[in-house]
């Protein structure tokens, strides 16, 4: 792959070169042009598909979307080189090409088996659901008014609407909410220490297991941005009741997992009971909190 992605960043700079300005290349030198970066894509292409299913859904993904880049990125600079003036070098051609050239040099970046590539799917799961729980712990900080800093109108003055304000009784949901928030950002970070500690894929069974992991911890992030969203005022209850209802199980469903999975040896299984009563404690206090909504 990496040698097909090398070959391809070069026919990019041969054909960026050979129209960079004049002389016209002749029509012989474009069928050659135009052959070898139809070569070089359908090498890469074809080495992607070389990759069995076996070795993994997680890393074949991150290989595809590689692959598909640097195929997108080579249709982007040919059509840039069709719509351009043939008498100079366009910027946009110039960052068309820079772009095929990033694009290939990615491969070396990218993970070199599905524990590899599972390690990098949860840390990009947690780095999301960090950025939302410090989000909302910045809204509750702010004060009564968490929209102070985006809706102040300075003919209007200061509003006197209460929806955009939390209560008391906001207050106290919110604060276990938070806590499931915080559960599913701990629960993130446990699941990707013991991956990176213990995780294998030397055997069908352990890369099937680590996909598993993957494709649930994916839900996640969406499953907290939701919950937050539902947060703000004006709280609707039985929205955040559902959303929290939705999380919790997502958690439950990875811990579960985690658990009878190769990456979790006897000493691990502490914490993930621990995290599964910190979900449940968590979701039983927002139950109480919600009770009149049903």
């Amino acid at each position: 792959l990496g040698q097909t992605f090398k070959v391809t960043s070069q026919e990019a700079t041969k054909l960026s070169l050979a129209f960079s300005g004049p002389p016209l290349a002749s029509a012989e030198d474009c069928r050659k042009l135009s052959e070898d970066v139809q070569n070089a894509i359908l090498a890469v292409a074809t080495v992607y598909y070389w990759l069995p299913k076996g070795q993994g859904t997680t890393l074949r993904k991150m290989v595809r979307d590689a692959t598909t880049e640097v195929v997108e990125g080579m249709i982007q600079l040919t059509e840039t080189i069709l719509s351009a003036p043939l008498d100079s070098l366009s910027q946009e051609q110039l960052v068309s090409t820079g772009g095929v050239w990033e694009a290939c040099e990615r491969v070396s970046n990218l993970p070199r088996d599905n524990q590899a590539a599972v390690v990098s799917a949860l840390a990009a799961c947690l780095g999301v659901v960090k950025d939302a729980l410090e989000e909302m712990e910045h809204a509750l900080v702010e004060g009564q008014d968490p929209y102070s800093d985006i809706m102040e109108d300075e003919e209007l003055g200061f509003r006197g609407n209460r929806d955009t304000y939390w209560s008391e009784a906001d207050r106290k949901l919110l604060s276990s909410c938070m806590g499931l928030m915080k559960a599913s950002k701990a629960c993130l970070k446990k699941v990707l220490g013991v991956v990176k500690a213990y995780g294998k894929a030397d055997s069908p069974e352990q890369i099937a297991q680590l996909d598993d992991l993957a494709d649930i911890a994916n839900e996640i992030s969406p499953s907290v941005d939701e919950l937050a969203l539902s947060m703000y005022p004006p709280m609707n209850e039985l929205a955040v009741r559902l959303n929290a209802a939705k999380l919790t199980s997502v958690l439950k469903k990875v811990l579960e997992i985690t658990k009878t999975s190769h990456v979790c040896p006897p000493p691990e299984e502490g914490w993930v009971q621990f995290l599964t009563g910190a979900v449940d404690h968590n979701m039983n206090k927002i139950k109480n909190f919600t009770q009149g909504q049903l």
